[in-house]
């Protein structure tokens, strides 16, 4: 009886490491809060260098610095609000690399 219950521990043990290597390749690795940070920034960077001429581009430069300092210093969530901020008062949609992409499932063309 001992036998057949570690032979049954073994072959259950194994199910997930064989079916493991699988699902890790079909998994997206989600993106880190530091990564969303310095993500955020470069998108205010480029924002600023396109809305040059805009009337929040002081405002929006001193939330971005405000941004890269709660990020420094390990206040990410904090930072991701300020940067997206920023994004916003510069008229830009913040991105989201994690978002899955909508879409509208009752747009669908009737058939005649």
């Amino acid at each position: 009886m001992q036998r057949f219950s570690i032979g049954l521990m073994g072959a259950l043990l194994s199910i997930p490491l064989v079916s493991g290597p699988v699902e890790a390749g079909q998994a997206r690795v989600a993106t880190t809060r530091t990564q969303r940070c310095a993500a955020l920034n470069r998108q205010v960077d480029e924002a600023l260098e396109g809305h040059a001429a805009a009337t929040q581009v002081t405002a929006a430069k001193a939330l971005q610095r405000k941004g890269n300092r709660f990020c420094s210093a390990k206040k990410e969530a904090q930072g991701i609000r300020t940067l997206a901020k920023a994004l916003k008062l510069l008229g830009v949609t913040p991105i989201d690399p994690d978002a899955v992409p909508k879409t509208d499932l009752h747009s669908k063309e009737k058939k005649p």
